[in-house]
């Protein structure tokens, strides 16, 4: 069992690399996605419009938000891409025992 404050969202082996797979997590919405043998958390909903980026494009360590076209860096959660301007909160992400957890108490932004 990880350490306290992380809260159990799935098994890793139903993770799709490059896929985002939606999330809620103490009523706060999260993506996680599988990128190579790491899983990153970041909040799913884009800084500028409001919407899912889990319904976005992920490529390599960035996910695009589908309605404006801003990318997000997975790790940090800085935007790349205008129209966004601000950051979005990612989360600390541990697997043991082939599951996945998050914290989204402890969040980081750019």
């Amino acid at each position: 069992m990880p350490a306290s404050g992380y809260t159990y969202l799935c098994k890793f082996d139903v993770l799709e690399r490059d896929t985002p797979r939606r999330f809620e997590v103490e009523g706060v919405p999260v993506s996680l996605v599988l990128v190579e043998d790491e899983v990153f958390a970041i909040h799913d909903v884009c800084s500028h419009s409001a919407v899912s980026l889990s319904e976005g494009e992920v490529d390599g360590c960035t996910v695009e938000c589908w309605l404006h076209g801003s990318r997000f860096d997975l790790r940090s959660g800085k935007p790349l891409d205008p129209p966004a301007s601000r950051p979005v909160p990612v989360y600390p992400v541990r697997i043991e025992d082939g599951c996945v957890y998050v914290d989204v108490a402890r969040r980081g932004e750019g």
